[in-house]
């Protein structure tokens, strides 16, 4: 089981603050597609983080893993 923790305004759009995905070995962007297609909002500006280390879309995630989707913050 893949782990996707999601935060702040995306937390907010979906309405959980974990998902579980049953895959063997995918990349991040098949996760984050899944999730778009499923939600209907878009993760194009966010941060990608696996086991706590920044990632990029083709980053293969294998069960076990955890994924966390960071939205973009601003602040004054």
């Amino acid at each position: 089981m893949i782990t996707v923790k999601c935060f702040a305004s995306i937390e907010e759009q979906i309405g959980k603050h974990n998902l579980k995905f049953d895959y063997e070995n995918t990349t991040v962007s098949k996760i984050i597609d899944l999730i778009e297609q499923r939600h209907a909002i878009s993760l194009e500006s966010v941060m990608i983080a696996v086991n706590e280390e920044y990632a990029s879309l083709d980053t293969m995630v294998k069960p076990g893993d955890i994924i966390a989707l960071i939205p973009p913050v601003s602040g004054g």
